[in-house]
């Protein structure tokens, strides 16, 4: 597996994404999990990727119990801020200072590690400066809890005053070929300050590995019920562009998911996208893809059907929005929530 560089960050070309071994697209196996991220250090994938609301901590454990012993192989990066009750409610944001240190520790006990290699802002608090968060991160980074620090999903303007605090490595934004919003502002200010980019949902939330049902034909706890580009006529328009993807990929004997996440890693060398699944075949097929080199006519018949405007619908599934438009509700509580 090649190298790529998040800052001074090396990791992957490709990553690991574990959100789903915990919750939101229906039921897991944690031994087949814990063995995924396990197979993931064997093939070479080191960015292994989780969060404290993924399963209301539930995913940070299974990930330390599969990284146990080989703890040296792996990046590990976690993120903070999200605020989730015990029922699995989103109560919103927290980035104040003391809510910081009280995540990162939480997060520590259940991955079992002494320090968290990259360690990301889920979303800013809009009811705390950016600088105050960031410099609780930085305190973290001078106490040696955490290596690097990333941001989630930040506006511009955000990212250049969180760079004024403390370097930041990374970026985790939403990017692949129908979802491209980052190209216009992001990744050019991304380039300029010298932070990477984590592409999460590199392959549609699934839709670039194979089209998926319409919503309605998911079961009732899966994300992308909520998400309006698997719903109504939208589904309909955005399957056959993936169809179309489909045929480049078959032309070129490779799978489809394989030829979106190459088209990705094309866009830069500070690009690492993190495919999220929760078995081992998937995992070996995504793998796979960094040696995958497209030519110039497959990268612009993948340009041309994924163009401006081309993907129906927005790409936000309801809860993010929910999060994003609120933080949490009393700015307080442990960090620690009960399990999953």
């Amino acid at each position: 597996m090649p190298a790529r560089r998040l800052g001074a960050l090396e990791v992957s070309a490709l990553g690991l994404g574990c959100m789903g071994m915990s919750e939101f697209y229906g039921p897991a196996d944690p031994a087949e999990a814990r063995a995924t991220v396990r197979r993931a250090l064997d093939l070479g994938v080191t960015l292994i990727d989780t969060a404290d609301s993924y399963g209301i901590g539930a995913n940070e454990r299974l990930v330390g119990e599969a990284l146990r012993g080989r703890r040296e192989e792996a990046v590990i990066a976690t993120k903070f801020g999200i605020v989730r009750g015990p029922d699995g409610s989103f109560a919103g944001l927290d980035g104040r200072p003391e809510y910081v240190h009280e995540a990162c520790r939480a997060s520590l006990r259940r991955l079992g590690v002494e320090r968290i290699d990259l360690y990301y802002c889920h979303r800013l608090d809009a009811r705390v400066p950016v600088e105050e968060t960031v410099g609780a991160m930085a305190e973290l980074v001078a106490q040696g809890l955490v290596a690097h620090l990333g941001l989630s999903e930040a506006r511009p303007q955000d990212i250049r005053r969180a760079v004024a605090v403390h370097p930041i490595a990374a970026l985790q934004s939403e990017y692949s070929l129908w979802a491209r919003d980052v190209e216009d502002e992001v990744l050019p200010l991304l380039r300029e300050l010298g932070i990477g980019l984590v592409a999460f949902a590199p392959l549609g939330r699934g839709m670039l590995a194979g089209p998926v049902a319409h919503a309605d034909a998911l079961p009732d706890d899966d994300l992308r019920r909520t998400i309006p580009r698997f719903r109504g006529g939208a589904h309909a328009r955005n399957r056959a562009l993936v169809e179309r993807a489909a045929e480049l990929a078959a032309a070129r004997g490779v799978s489809l998911g394989q030829l979106s996440l190459a088209w990705l890693l094309s866009r830069g060398l500070g690009i690492v996208p993190i495919p999220g699944t929760k078995r081992r075949a998937y995992l070996e097929e995504n793998a796979a893809a960094a040696g995958i080199e497209l030519t110039r006519d497959e990268l612009g018949a993948l340009d041309e059907t994924f163009g401006p405007g081309a993907v129906s619908g927005g790409r936000r599934p309801e809860v993010a929005s929910a999060i994003d438009a609120g933080t949490a509700a009393e700015h307080g509580g442990p960090a620690e929530a009960p399990p999953a």
